[in-house]
């Protein structure tokens, strides 16, 4: 993984003073661009990508102060270091009260100006993570559970790629546990101490999902009242893993082409172009193939992002996982399972695959309060017995639960939902259709039924 170089801009009337921040600026590694005059400067923030700004306070025409105030209606984080002269203390600490990030004394070593410039950058980098910290929720799973040869090889082909910066293309069925698998490959790869974004492309409104990926700028459209970073830029050195990719509108897949391509993003309403460093991962629940033959995945795109694929095995085809998982989750919830549930869970296909066994463990620690989980606190088409063995524990617990008229209404849906989804490679929409609900009431009972 590269550093990405920062681009800073020195505004100073002085072409002296100005050139000489310029050499400094280059010498410190970063690339600078220089203003001379605070309209120029504001124009150079128009067109192109700036980190910083480094300004002198007394210019003719715009000060240093007016200068930051016109960058703050525009761009709020944009850190801005206010250079001025010895007696000014005043209007420096003005300048911070308008949002600067901090102020040096003229004349000033360079060291002091490298120190002030990490010190803005670092903390704006920090404030960022933090705000997106707080709107989302990281996986707080980071290992893979399971001994299964399936998942040995998965984990194994996940070593071996995490320290490649090549695009991932991640493919298995709903409730597979995708995204965990793209953070297990982003903590183990260089990228680990930088962020881990996830997008699911079918959950945002098809309207507001570019606005989400690539930002957009300070009234790009109505009710962009201010400026937005999008997921790619607050992925910078880490890693965007793009959930549900097949449902990403095609216009925008060939936005997302030239990105994957050039690794220069430009926000909407704006034309600076934004170099990044960031490693993407894809994911779908679809044959990915198939997805191209029916126009819901660019064949370009496809081919870009397959670079390297990780097939998730379904939790039917791992069973010896089951348990393993099973006691994972409800060690969370401090239940344990009977050796009779036990049973009836490793009988079951789990179409829903390891969300559905989540969700189903839930309830069934739920309903069985501090109580060992027995084969009826579990659905009715799961406790069902399907071996000799498995029906004589059913029925030495057999209860009067199991006459439950909700619960078998619940497993019918369940098993009708499933199978509506697998007729209809998991579109939604047709799936809703075969059922004779709206799309809306499919999306309530997946939620529902822990499917989605």
């Amino acid at each position: 993984m590269s550093t990405p170089q920062h681009t800073i801009l020195a505004v100073d009337d002085e072409p002296h003073m100005r050139r000489l921040l310029e050499i400094s600026l280059r010498q410190a590694g970063y690339r600078a661009l220089s203003a001379g005059n605070g309209r120029e400067a504001l124009e150079l923030i128009q067109q192109q990508q700036i980190d910083l700004v480094v300004s002198d306070l007394h210019m003719p025409g715009m000060s240093g102060l007016q200068l930051l105030e016109a960058i703050r209606k525009q761009y709020e984080r944009l850190p801005f270091i206010m250079v001025t002269a010895q007696g000014e203390i005043k209007t420096a600490v003005e300048a911070m009260k308008l949002g600067a990030n901090d102020y040096i004394l003229r004349p000033f070593e360079l060291e002091t100006l490298e120190i002030a410039i990490q010190k803005a950058l670092a903390v704006n980098r920090i404030q960022l993570e933090n705000a997106f910290l707080k709107e989302t929720s990281q996986p707080g799973v980071t290992s893979l559970i399971g001994n299964s040869p399936p998942m040995q090889s998965l984990k194994q082909m996940i070593q071996q790629v995490a320290p490649e910066r090549a695009t991932v293309f991640i493919v298995g069925e709903t409730g597979t546990g995708k995204e965990l698998v793209a953070k297990a490959l982003h903590d183990a790869s260089p990228r680990k101490s930088e962020l881990f974004v996830a997008v699911n492309c079918a959950a945002i409104p098809v309207d507001i999902l570019e606005s989400e990926l690539f930002g957009h700028e300070k009234g790009a459209f109505t009710g962009a009242v201010k400026e937005r970073v999008g997921k790619f830029e607050l992925a910078n050195g880490g890693t965007l893993f793009l959930d549900e990719i097949t449902e990403m509108p095609i216009q925008l897949q060939s936005k997302l082409l030239r990105v994957l391509q050039e690794n220069i993003v430009e926000k909407l309403g704006g034309n600076r172009q934004i170099a990044l460093d960031v490693r993407v991962v894809a994911a779908t629940n679809r044959d990915p193939l198939q997805a191209v033959k029916e126009g819901k995945l660019r064949e370009d795109v496809y081919y870009r992002l397959n670079v390297i694929q990780l097939q998730i095995p379904p939790l039917r085809e791992r069973g010896e996982d089951v348990g393993l998982l099973a006691d994972y989750f409800l060690r969370k919830r401090q239940s344990q399972l009977s050796e009779s549930a036990r049973l009836s869970l490793q009988h079951y296909r789990w179409p829903g695959n390891v969300r559905e066994l989540e969700n189903i463990l839930e309830r069934a620690a739920i309903l069985a309060g501090s109580q060992t989980i027995q084969p009826q606190h579990l659905p009715a088409d799961i406790a069902q017995p399907l071996t000799p063995v498995a029906a004589e524990s059913s029925q030495l617990a057999t209860d009067s639960n199991d006459l439950s008229i909700p619960r078998a209404t619940e497993a019918i849906e369940r098993r009708l939902i499933l199978q509506a989804l697998d007729a209809c490679q998991g579109n939604k929409t047709k799936a809703a259709k075969l059922l004779e609900i709206s799309e809306r009431s499919l999306w309530n009972k997946l939620n529902q039924y822990g499917l989605r």
